[in-house]
């Protein structure tokens, strides 16, 4: 089986470049949209290398896993709106996952050896020093007991972490990373990269992480791509170049963990803590105050349920 774009993606003029080694699939977009490629381009490696994670951190995707990224162009679209992107691609891809997560008829195979920081990206909304100011960054630990329980054969188990991170049964799944540059010329573009844990997932991390097999699902790297070619199409096309954020934002907040649990931000020397109530038309974290106020946050080092408690 190949990768290969879903029939949505198909219909809307979607193109797709398959690799069978990369560095980078967010690099390899970039260099592309450096070179005149306008999107809406699809890049896919079977085996990414050197991929990147929030902070400059370094991974590497086994093959087996998903990594891909898609370049969009961005001229029509408020600056001040794109860090919404990474809402619209965490909707997507938790879709895409309930499309694909078919429960294995057998025991999880125990996955192969990955090297260490190998897995899904990390989340956050990555800016280059010639575009845009960056926006939200939330801390890597996986809000354990914040997600309602199920089976290991229950798509329920999928949550969504604040900002772009995806859950499964507490465990980190899959990542986004956002990427916005702005070009000679003034043509303005975004990479928006997918990291997913199929077949392996990574080892000592400071948080959980999971794969599909792991949790019983027999999903493939190309169904996965394959059902989120057209799921992003439709998250796309209901968040309406910014405008339809709140259509965006109601999904997301559907599928958050954490939400009503006990949160607690690390704002350099400063701590916030309450309850995580929501988010906003902006996307920022909304925390109840235990003196009774109301905080939203766009960074900072998030902690959600128990960890919320000893941070």
């Amino acid at each position: 089986m190949d990768y290969r774009l879903g029939a949505a993606a198909e219909a809307a003029g979607y193109r797709l470049a398959v690799h069978d080694s990369l560095g980078s699939t967010n690099t390899e977009a970039l260099g592309r949209a450096r070179s005149g490629e306008t999107g809406s381009l699809w890049v896919v490696a079977r085996r990414q290398e050197a991929g990147r994670g929030r902070r400059g951190n370094a991974w590497t995707s086994p093959q087996g896993n998903l990594a891909a990224s898609l370049l969009l162009g961005v001229d029509d679209v408020d600056p001040s709106k794109l860090a919404t992107l990474g809402f619209v691609a965490g909707v997507a891809m938790v879709e895409a996952l309930d499309v694909t997560c078919a429960p294995s008829t057998s025991n999880p195979e125990p996955h192969p050896e990955v090297p260490p920081h190998s897995g899904g990206l990390e989340g956050g909304l990555q800016i280059s020093q010639r575009a845009l100011d960056p926006s939200f960054e939330a801390a890597d630990a996986a809000p354990q007991d914040a997600v309602q329980g199920g089976t290991t054969q229950d798509c329920r188990r999928l949550r969504l972490k604040w900002p772009n991170d995806v859950l499964l049964g507490g465990a980190k799944v899959a990542g986004i990373l956002l990427e916005a540059e702005t070009l000679p010329g003034g043509r303005r573009i975004v990479v928006i990269g997918f990291g997913v844990n199929v077949a392996a997932s990574p080892e000592g991390l400071p948080y959980a992480a999971t794969c599909l097999r792991q949790g019983a699902y027999a999903s493939s790297a190309e169904d996965v791509f394959a059902a989120l070619s057209d799921s992003i199409v439709d998250a796309l096309g209901l968040w309406r170049r910014g405008d339809g954020f709140p259509d965006v934002r109601a999904r997301w907040i559907a599928r958050a963990a954490g939400i009503n649990a006990p949160v607690t931000v690390r704002l350099g020397d400063e701590r916030v803590q309450g309850i995580f109530e929501t988010i906003d038309e902006a996307g920022r974290l909304v925390i109840a105050s235990d003196d009774g106020t109301r905080r939203t946050v766009t960074a900072g080092e998030v902690h959600f349920g128990t960890a919320a408690t000893a941070a």
